[in-house]
């Protein structure tokens, strides 16, 4: 082996690679007995001279990102819910005024998805910025017909829920989906009196979202349920932080987070209480005490006051739902808020650690710290959302953390297939102690998780695009950001 044959690798110690290289092979394993493979950057193009990206190397333009969302929104266009009929007639109700117990949301050949529920509080959320970003009404018309269709039937809905109060919950045994339509009927029972905090979390911040922008109906009296679960009915340790009792007694869920956080920072800002910040600030803090490993740089899934030593399981879509947590907070709690400048540091401790595990491709693992599972799009897309985010609010440098933004919606673009279908999204997943449960969860095009994801990660590399604070520059065939100010 000549000195001229030899190639040497950066090992990051996130990815639990062992070794160095030499002539174009890893001489270490994985971890989890991963066979030796080739190096990364190794293959070339035709002719010999250029990198054989499994991803496209560049700087998107504004326009290819718009219609990546349009295409999408256009798609969900025809897949979610869009009006309310008589289920034996099938005829589209408009007239609200008297009970009709034949109500039920529309179905058909390719209807898949509720129009209530956490996944589309941030469905919604992505709508709403897409719209800004892009300046195209279109999108938040989307949101603002849907919002009136529900504040719409909420009077009706009542008035059946009160006649049938035997009707299962929402996302129980019997109902017709996760917070849908029970029964095949008109179930809005996670608006009307929510059990939890994926019935309130998400929604209720995209509800304010929405009145502060003008769209759609004023669901205020909505908002007031949904943030009266969060504030006062949800369970809680001791020490206030939100907590769950199931599958276990006394379990921090991470998602939860995103359930309660954005709600109480939007809240914050709607009312001008302080009262909502703190509690914010607050859950920040005492989750991430217990959740976050700062030596790694990302958080477990979940805690349990019964295993306090239980084993990590370092999920990527929890991690996501935190990270954006603290974006959202951020984004309008007070700058003179003694608790900002914690916040603000965690984000950054979290965004240093995620950036450490983002693949060659783009994407990022299902467990984030395991290479040998599947590259998840979900995470991958609230991941770049939050970091181009951070970059363009200037919370993080440009320099350092521009490029993974850029190679994150570079990877997710090519995840939305020719339908408008966001095609490698974790399905829905629960608590878990056990590794199998998080590496086998199946991914589909239809899991609703996958979508508002993406209109916020596009919609803020739009951001990203337009933003004068930097140029992007494909210098010497490597992608710069470089700050002009």
């Amino acid at each position: 082996m000549t000195p001229s044959s030899l190639r040497f690798v950066f090992v990051r110690p996130a990815a639990r690679w062992c070794l160095v290289v030499a002539s174009g092979f890893i001489l270490g394993s994985a971890a989890h007995g991963q066979a030796p493979a080739a190096v990364p950057g190794g293959n070339l193009g035709p002719g010999g001279n250029q990198p054989a990206y499994v991803v496209p190397y560049h700087k998107a333009t504004p326009e290819e990102v718009t219609a990546v969302l349009d295409r999408m929104r256009a798609y969900l266009e025809t897949a979610t819910v869009g009006k309310i009929v008589d289920r034996q007639t099938n005829a589209e109700i408009t007239d609200f005024s008297q009970p009709n117990p034949n109500a039920a949301f529309e179905r058909g050949e390719g209807i898949t998805y509720q129009p209530v529920g956490y996944e589309w509080g941030v469905t919604y959320a992505g709508m709403l910025l897409a719209a800004e970003a892009t300046g195209d009404a279109k999108f938040n018309d989307y949101t603002s017909r849907r919002l009136k269709m529900l504040s719409d039937a909420l009077p009706m809905a009542r008035a059946l829920q009160t006649a049938a109060p035997a009707a299962p919950a929402a996302g129980a045994p019997g109902a017709g989906g996760p917070r849908g339509g029970g029964r095949g009927g008109l179930n809005l029972r996670s608006m009307i009196a929510p059990g939890a905090l994926d019935d309130a979390g998400s929604m209720c911040a995209a509800l304010i979202k929405a009145k502060r922008a003008g769209v759609g109906p004023d669901l205020r009296p909505v908002i007031d349920t949904y943030i009266d679960w969060i504030s006062h009915k949800q369970y809680r340790f001791a020490d206030g932080t939100l907590a769950r009792m199931r599958p276990q007694a006394d379990t921090l869920w991470l998602d939860d987070l995103f359930m309660s956080v954005p709600a109480l920072a939007q809240m914050g800002k709607l009312t001008g209480e302080r009262v909502y910040f703190d509690d914010a600030v607050k859950q920040i803090q005492q989750f991430s005490a217990r959740m976050f490993n700062p030596q790694l740089g990302v958080y477990m899934h979940g805690w349990s006051v019964s295993a306090p030593e239980h084993p990590e399981f370092h999920w990527a879509r929890a991690n996501g739902w935190a990270i954006m947590a603290m974006v959202e907070l951020l984004d309008v709690l007070p700058e003179d808020h003694p608790g900002r400048a914690d916040v603000l540091r965690q984000l950054r401790a979290h965004i240093k650690g995620l950036a450490a595990y983002q693949a060659p491709t783009g994407l990022w693992h299902q467990m984030l710290d395991m290479p040998d599972s599947y590259q998840e799009t979900s995470a991958t897309a609230i991941f770049t959302y939050c970091i181009a985010h951070a970059v363009n609010r200037g919370w993080v440098s440009a320099v350092a953390y521009g490029p993974v933004a850029n190679l994150g919606w570079n990877a997710v673009a090519t995840k939305v297939n020719a339908k408008g279908q966001v095609e490698g999204t974790c399905v829905g997943t629960d608590l878990a102690f056990d590794l199998a449960y998080y590496y086998y969860r199946p991914t589909s095009a239809t899991a609703a998780h996958g979508y508002g994801p993406v209109l916020l990660a596009g919609a803020e590399t739009i951001k990203l695009l337009k933003n004068d604070a930097f140029t992007i520059t494909p210098a010497f065939g490597v992608i710069q950001f470089v700050p002009t100010k």
